[in-house]
């Protein structure tokens, strides 16, 4: 289906006049015809009394980035776009399959001015039935800004197997209308479905941290791509994947941004005591690099000025000893040598 913007002129403030001056009349002629004996004239008015009424349904007002998919007898006759007061055929009804679809989502919470407020209301008599009627016309309106849908987080298995929470925002707006509408059963449903389809699509591809002997980029070669340390491109690739989703949606995907990572509760303690383990372990290897360097300068510098003369194994008690004072996690205690050197 092919969206088509319905070739009508704002006429919406011409048309009121019409009707209102149409009725004016039609009461002026039942009044004058029928007790004057000239009941052409009274049913004229009659006539236009029911037919005028009806003609108010044609009137049609558009707030900024709002649309209105319009079918007639069940075809489609167009999509109107653009601020404004329309007049339209009044037989024509606007469709919008999504219009009771709540994803928690900008623009569609459920809340006190939304379609389940309205509902709420209207079941417990704070609100009139007019209000209630223009809610449920008002829903029927698709809006074209750009909205951001945060799903909640899901649980999935990263490149290594292990399972990872993972939570996407994914900004996006309608495009065509007559796609979002006619083409697919629910476009927010399916919006929905199809960016949980590629988080979980996207993320089995990537370990949570950097790992050895893994490929993310399909290239046939280990790299350095990971969840928590490739973010932008991860985002990216979730980003495309639901816009060649839900292209045939009529919906453009603005960005996508990774809200919520982390290891699953079952396994998040383990993965813990890793990380730290792997922090223990790299300080030590520095402190050992770093006493290593101190030690060797401190030989240079006996030998250079001429103080002691030692023989290696002396230099070998010096370095045993200088090693275990500066890698050591506690302070050195002093021993004073009165003695001989030997």
């Amino acid at each position: 289906m092919t969206e088509k913007i319905y070739t009508t002129k704002k006429l919406g403030m011409l048309m009121l006049f019409v009707i209102i001056v149409g009725l004016i009349v039609a009461t002026g002629l039942i009044i004058v015809g029928f007790p004057t004996g000239q009941f052409a004239l009274g049913a004229l008015g009659v006539l236009l009394w029911v037919i005028l009424p009806i003609c108010i349904a044609g009137l049609k007002v558009l707030k900024p980035q709002e649309a209105l998919v319009l079918t007639l007898f069940g075809k489609y006759k167009g999509t109107l776009k653009g601020e404004g007061f329309y007049f339209v055929n009044p037989f024509c009804t606007s469709v919008n399959p999504a219009q009771f679809t709540q994803l928690g989502q900008s623009g569609d919470i459920a809340g006190g001015s939304g379609i389940l407020g309205a509902l709420t209301k209207g079941n417990s008599g704070k609100e009139t039935s007019a209000e209630f009627d223009a809610q449920m016309r008002a829903s029927r309106k698709i809006s074209l800004k750009v909205m951001t849908l945060s799903n909640s987080k899901q649980k999935v298995n990263d490149a290594l197997g292990n399972p990872v929470e993972i939570g996407v925002a994914v900004m996006w707006r309608v495009v065509d209308t007559a796609k979002a509408v006619f083409d697919v059963d629910n476009y927010k449903e399916y919006l929905s479905l199809q960016a949980d389809t590629a988080v979980r699509s996207v993320a089995k591809v990537y370990p949570y941290d950097i790992a050895p002997n893994v490929d993310t980029t399909g290239d046939g070669e280990a790299d350095d791509g990971s969840l928590r340390g490739s973010t932008e491109l991860v985002a990216k690739r979730i980003k495309d994947e639901i816009q060649a989703k839900v292209e045939a949606a009529g919906l453009e995907i603005i960005d996508a941004r990774i809200t919520h990572l982390a290891y699953s509760p079952e396994i998040a303690a383990v993965m813990l005591q890793r990380q730290q383990a792997r922090a223990v372990v790299d300080a030590r290897k520095m402190i050992v690099d770093g006493a290593v360097g101190m030690v060797e300068m401190a030989l240079d510098k006996l030998n250079e000025s001429d103080m002691v003369t030692l023989d290696e194994e002396r230099k070998a008690a010096m370095v045993s000893n200088l090693l275990v004072v500066l890698c050591a996690g506690r302070d050195a205690q002093p021993v004073v040598n009165s003695g001989s050197l030997y």
